[in-house]
Parts: C-alpha cells; structure tokens; sequence
C-alpha cells in the first residue's frame, strides 16, 4: 500500500542528500523516480537538486499554480515520487500528491523544512503534517550539542535575523540550525548588547 511521507529537518541536516540517496536505491532497484522541486528553490539553478556533499540530480520544477496530479500524469508512469524542498508546494498541490497516493498508489517521499526561521510552520509543511503517512525527523545538532530545532536565519553580520519575509533563499551563510534555547540566548544577548 502506497504512503505520503514527510521526512523534515532543519537546514543543514542533509535533507537533500537523503532525496537522492532514496532516489538513488529505487533506481538500482530497477524502478523509475519522478523527482520534483518548487520553482521558487532556484539556488543551484530552476531544475537542480543539490547537498551540500556534492550529490546532484536533474529534477522537474513545480510551479505555484501546477496541479501536481496532472503533471503527474504528464510525466508519464513512474514508480515513486520524491519531492525536495517540500514546504514550499501549496497545500493544495499537498492534497494533491495525497490524491495521487491514495487514487494511483504511488508513494511519495516529501523532503523539506517544518518551519521558518522564526518557527512557524511552512504552509506546505502544515499541510505534510496533516495528510502525511509517517512523518520522520532528520536529525541535526545545535553547536552545544543539544538537538537542533529551529533554522535561525543570519545578516552579514552573523547576527540572527527576527524579522522579514518568510521565504529568503540561503545556505550556511544565511541560515545557522540551533537549538531553542541558544536561538532565545543570542536573541536577548542582541537585545542587550
């Protein structure tokens, strides 16, 4: 039986990396993988995946206004679909791999953030979470060594950032994983200086 996974992190804590490796063990297995990415993830260039340990795949942007089913669809049959950067499809094209899973039993493995920077949820992660199969945290860790939970976002400066839009494309140098506790710590300790 088909299921929609939502396997969330933190940044840095290899969500892409694991995209391409579970890519990677389907196509060995013989089986053909619809990889996808939002549009709005446009770092390494519209159609490219890539970590930060150098992996790198082709994969079909998604645009806001796609309906996922029919592009689904478009695409032609395929075993699997794995999605990267997941929180930034809309909670409809959400409900619409949920629709593929349950109408076409097709898993779908989504990769992607829980929250911004601020610890709000994503829309489209809000959406996971409601919807998803199994929901599994890819761990990272906080420079204290407690587990990381919040993606503290960094000016040019290395000072964290608490406001601004929601979506602000980075890598390490925009964003640094963190604990909730040294997040709040730097917070007041910028505050008072």
């Amino acid at each position: 039986m088909a299921k929609l996974y939502f396997k969330y992190g933190t940044m840095g804590s290899s969500k892409s990396a694991q995209a391409l490796i579970t890519q990677f063990n389907y196509e060995e297995m013989g089986m053909t993988v619809w990889l996808i990415k939002p549009s709005i993830d446009n770092r390494d260039g519209a159609n490219i995946v890539r970590s930060r340990i150098g992996l790198v795949r082709e994969a079909e942007v998604i645009f806001p206004q796609d309906n996922l089913l029919t592009r689904y669809q478009q695409a032609g049959t395929t075993d699997v679909i794995i999605a990267d950067e997941a929180q930034f499809l809309t909670p409809d094209q959400i409900d619409q791999l949920r629709q593929i899973v349950d109408e076409l039993e097709i898993p779908v493995l989504c990769f992607g953030l829980r929250t911004d920077f601020l610890t709000h949820l994503f829309p489209g992660s809000r959406r996971l979470l409601e919807l998803a199969d199994s929901i599994t945290e890819i761990k990272n860790v906080c420079a204290c060594g407690a587990k990381a939970t919040v993606n503290a976002r960094l000016d040019s400066m290395g000072k964290i950032v608490t406001t601004g839009d929601q979506v602000l494309l980075g890598g390490n140098d925009s964003y640094a994983a963190m604990c909730h506790r040294c997040w709040r710590k730097k917070i007041h300790a910028q505050k008072t200086s």
